[in-house]
């Protein structure tokens, strides 16, 4: 070798993944008329990313940007339009069902609604124990053994095995959504905004907890979130998306000092700082206009119709993901100005 360290090949891969829906209802009198326009939804539209073996990414950006349909994509929970989603060199978007099903035990989720989530008409072990005995036989004496580790792992009371979810808070019940994630040892998961539901000091301990079984079990995580200061606390590297693309993405101490984007500074700028004479002085970037409807996105780059340092060539070309300088990533083609204000 010598000398010279090997990058390592990432856990996940993706490469121009590509998300569509169809929508929209056709009235009868289109129908007679042969006018049947097929709207099209961009959910995620070319999205190319890798994440290590053991790290945490960030995944950040406002409602609707397609952070959601993303995690899922990675898990195949969703269609894919285009591209591929390769976990340890297989594209998962080419398995077959049963091939799907059963690389399922290593892909895991974490959902937002810790309320919906959890089947209200089954114990919390059963809840537990489910994911395992459909990938593994086990005498009825071990899996009981193994839910309560679970349950000790996540900080329940394993006493509480044959009680209901609704006779939890919702920071326990998303604790027990994470025991079922841990049941079957994955080497993925995707935590969707798993801290959105929760009261401030309960999102503390579900990051807390999310951090040390990370170290615990050599975790790699997608934890998307809208809560740039969680994102900041437990990620290693950060992408931000907008309207179906990512913009940004970067080490998590280098994009909260360093934002290149604008929308990534818009973001950036939002988060209120703790010290209350700094926070008096700090300048917000607001944002104008709402966000375009990913059904007719606008042409060239997507941020151009918010955007207070966009040019003819914004609206004319679509920026490409480039490295500008370590592993820093941006789509922008007015970055050297964008640097200046940051």
């Amino acid at each position: 070798m010598n000398g010279i360290k090997q990058k390592q090949d990432p856990l996940i891969a993706v490469r121009d993944l590509k998300v569509h829906f169809q929508t929209g209802s056709v009235g009868i009198l289109d129908k007679l008329l042969s006018q049947k326009q097929a709207k099209v939804v961009r959910a995620v539209d070319g999205v190319s990313l890798d994440i290590a073996k053991g790290e945490t990414l960030g995944l950040v950006g406002e409602s609707g940007c397609g952070k959601s349909t993303l995690g899922r994509a990675l898990l195949q929970l969703v269609k894919t339009t285009s591209g591929s989603v390769k976990f340890k060199g297989t594209d998962l978007c080419k398995l077959s069902t049963e091939q799907l099903q059963q690389t399922r035990r290593y892909l895991q989720m974490v959902f937002q609604d810790p309320y919906a989530s959890l089947n209200p008409r089954m114990s919390v072990g059963s809840i537990i124990a489910e994911p395992i005995t459909i990938f593994e036989s086990l005498p009825k004496e071990q899996l009981e053994r193994r839910v309560q580790d679970l349950m000790r792992t996540v900080g329940l009371n394993p006493r509480y095995v044959k009680r209901y979810p609704h006779e939890f808070s919702g920071g326990q019940r998303q604790r027990i959504g994470i025991a079922r994630a841990l049941a079957v040892n994955p080497e993925f998961i995707v935590a969707d905004e798993p801290i959105a539901a929760l009261d401030v000091s309960i999102q503390a301990q579900i990051l807390n907890l999310m951090s040390s079984l990370r170290k615990e079990f050599g975790l790699t995580t997608l934890f998307i979130s809208h809560d740039l200061r969680a994102v900041r606390h437990i990620s290693d590297r950060v992408a931000v998306m907008y309207l179906g693309k990512i913009v940004e993405i970067a080490d998590s101490l280098e994009i909260y000092r360093r934002p290149l984007h604008p929308y990534t500074q818009a973001l950036i700028s939002a988060v209120p700082v703790p010290d209350p004479e700094v926070e008096k002085t700090r300048q917000r970037i607001v944002l104008v206009g709402d966000v375009p409807s990913p059904i007719n996105p606008p042409s060239g780059c997507r941020f151009h119709t918010r955007c207070a340092y966009a040019v003819e060539r914004c609206r004319q070309e679509e920026p490409q993901l480039l490295d500008t300088g370590g592993n820093h990533m941006a789509a922008c083609f007015q970055v050297e100005t964008a640097e200046k204000v940051a």
